[in-house]
């Protein structure tokens, strides 16, 4: 069954909702899988007699399905590669593939638009389906695939002969996190990992065998009671969402899915310390090598902000996700051709890490120095000027002040110094960690500067040779 045809049907539906009255208004406001569908202007949700209606219209534009609309008999037909619903205005009869099932309350006509009664066709598909009253919104969520289901607890095996089962201590998973292309899954013990990929959707499915998740793994991801939890990827292009749960209880396993945008192959690489790292390429192409193979030094370069967190805002409306962006792949694109450093990127792109999961990459990377970029601002001192770079752990002192000497060289602004604060990038990164202030984009001469292509690209090589001599290249 093709993804769309299938939750086009699934979206038609939802439970009956007890209120007086033969007929109330309910909200425009449906929504699938957290996202709102499309409800064209003046076409209403309602409740006819105790039973939600909802106008095809808003399911045949939202997901694409094939439904067709006989004027003349006032049939309403709903199509997908597995299903075909007969509707009729009025009446309470309904056919389903071929066979004849009894409506609660018939389909109706309302300005020219048919509504139906959605907990008819969710009996027929199994969407879940949750009302909220109070907002007067449907939340309609996708049935799960089998294969990633969490699973019912296991019964404890007998055991014969007066022993006990032996049972080796699973290996604890402390955090997963996704970026660069790059899924990153740090294990306490040993682990056995098997990859597979299924389709429709397209996803790629990690098993991690006798593990379970650590005392301290939620506290920095979502992870609900039920032991699973998801993380959007909000901008990839190759994946949507990350999930993970524990999928076994018999062993313990946890299983860790990646929606794909579009189908991918995979390197697997383990090393030593327990972090698992699974790289998407295209299909077709060779193996890559783990982060820090063949002794090469692991740096995890972070623009600062991003999506909805703009940062600071310049004197001229630019704003300082854009400009650390820009330097950050400035200075990826010069540490191309440093072959002794590996450069992993929180993000690449318009999307928001959030300040934990920076740190926890260049963790879960063992990173031997994590950069962070930004530009500054103090929109009551308009004068306030220069450069100034911050550490926070003892061992991040050498990198700032190297980072600085040669930050400070490519700007040409005011020496503000290096410092130390408690930013929680810094803070929470077990290695050599740094976070540079370029300058201020609250100064109208700064901003202006700081704007051009020149100036960036300045920076980005004062960056890049602070990196060389920290690293000894």
């Amino acid at each position: 069954m093709k993804k769309y045809g299938f939750l086009l049907l699934l979206a038609l539906m939802l439970w009956l909702v007890p209120m007086h009255g033969q007929a109330a208004a309910a909200s425009n406001a449906v929504y699938l899988d957290g996202k709102a569908l499309s409800v064209p202007a003046g076409v209403k949700i309602e409740l006819v007699q105790n039973n939600v209606m909802i106008p095809l219209r808003v399911v045949a534009e939202g997901l694409g399905s094939t439904v067709g609309w006989d004027q003349k008999s006032g049939t309403v037909t709903i199509q997908n590669d597995a299903s075909t619903i007969e509707l009729v205005v009025n009446n309470n009869n309904a056919v389903v593939n071929g066979s004849k099932v009894k409506l609660a309350a018939p389909p109706l006509l309302r300005g020219g638009t048919s509504v139906v009664p959605l907990r008819f066709v969710s009996e027929q598909m199994g969407l879940k389906v949750s009302w909220d009253n109070k907002a007067k919104s449907a939340y309609l969520t996708s049935p799960v695939p089998a294969e990633d289901q969490a699973p019912q607890p296991a019964q404890p095996t007998p055991v014969t002969g007066g022993g006990s089962a032996p049972s080796a201590a699973p290996a604890t998973v402390n955090s997963i996190s996704f970026a660069d292309g790059r899924l990153l899954i740090a294990a306490s013990g040993a682990v056995n990992p098997s990859i597979s990929t299924l389709t429709g959707p397209d996803r790629l499915v990690v098993d991690l065998p006798n593990t379970a998740f650590s005392s301290q793994f939620g506290l920095g991801q979502p992870l609900d009671q039920k032991q699973s939890g998801q993380q959007d990827a909000i901008g990839s292009a190759d994946v949507s969402r990350i999930r993970y749960s524990l999928f076994n209880n018999n062993p313990s396993t946890i299983r860790v899915v990646l929606d794909l945008n579009a189908p991918k192959s995979y390197t697997l690489s383990q090393d030593s310390s327990g972090l698992i790292t699974v790289t998407l390429t295209d299909p077709g192409t060779g193996p890559t090598p783990p982060v820090g193979a063949g002794g090469k030094k692991v740096l995890v370069l972070d623009a600062g902000h991003g999506f909805k967190d703009v940062g600071t805002t310049g004197i001229l409306g630019n704003h300082e996700k854009d400009f650390n962006l820009s330097v950050t792949l400035k200075v990826a694109d010069l540490l191309k051709s440093e072959t002794g450093i590996d450069l992993v990127l929180t993000r690449s792109d318009d999307t928001y890490p959030t300040l934990a999961q920076r740190a926890q990459l260049a963790n879960d990377l063992h990173a031997d120095a994590f950069i962070s970029i930004h530009a500054n601002s103090v929109l009551d001192k308009p004068d306030a000027s220069g450069t100034e770079t911050y550490y926070y752990n003892s061992n991040g002192k050498e990198l700032a002040t190297i980072m600085h000497k040669h930050l400070l060289q490519a700007t040409g602004f005011k020496d503000r110094k290096v410092k130390t604060e408690r930013y929680q990038v810094l803070r929470q990164s077990n290695g050599p960690a740094t976070l540079l202030e370029v300058g201020f984009l609250s100064n109208l001469q700064e901003d202006m500067i700081m704007l051009t292509d020149d100036f960036q690209q300045r920076v980005a090589q004062g960056i890049v040779d602070g990196i060389k001599e920290y690293f000894k290249l």
